[in-house]
């Protein structure tokens, strides 16, 4: 990853606007989904829990996007497979995941991973997900508050910024009309 795609999301994080709280849960919630291996999934989940997370939606989509992405794509499932299988009594095969992850990379649609998810059985699901969440749990946790420390602090930024600039325009007493 380059320079330019950090400060990208840099300048979208930046801009988001409203509650320090909502954009961390947004966040938190972003993350979560994104470590997660439910990747045709990524974005209805983050609207739908976000809307009953009272959480920014744009916040979660975009902490989704830069943590799941194609470099940090084979080690999240790869991390997940392994806290899965060590954590649940089902065992899984590597090379069964490994046919998954190359149908969701392909770019086949949606229908076809669909298809492909479907028919790991409940047993697999069950294994990637119970790994995914252990393994995104942490990070969630340290992107809430990381994030609400960040937009604190911004806000408080842009509160006193505003505060100057009103100060430099406000007229003294001296020169105002009775």
């Amino acid at each position: 990853m380059n320079r330019r795609f950090f400060r990208y999301y840099y300048l979208r994080f930046i801009r988001l606007q409203g509650d320090p709280k909502e954009i961390a849960r947004g966040i938190a919630l972003g993350i979560f989904i994104g470590i997660t291996p439910t990747i045709p999934l990524h974005t209805i989940l983050i609207l739908v829990l976000a809307l009953f997370c009272r959480a920014s939606k744009l916040a979660g989509w975009l902490a989704s996007c830069v943590v799941s992405n194609p470099f940090t794509f084979f080690p999240q499932y790869y991390l997940s497979w392994r806290l899965g299988t060590w954590l649940t009594p089902y065992e899984l095969s590597w090379e069964r995941i490994h046919e998954i992850m190359a149908v969701i990379s392909g770019h086949s649609g949606f229908q076809q991973t669909m298809e492909e998810l479907s028919s790991l059985g409940w047993h697999a699901i069950a294994v990637m997900v119970a790994g995914g969440s252990v393994l995104a749990t942490p990070f969630a946790i340290a992107g809430y508050f990381l994030s609400l420390y960040f937009y604190r602090a911004l806000r408080r930024k842009r509160q006193r910024q505003r505060a100057e600039i009103l100060a430099d325009y406000e007229p003294s007493n001296d020169q105002r009309y009775p």
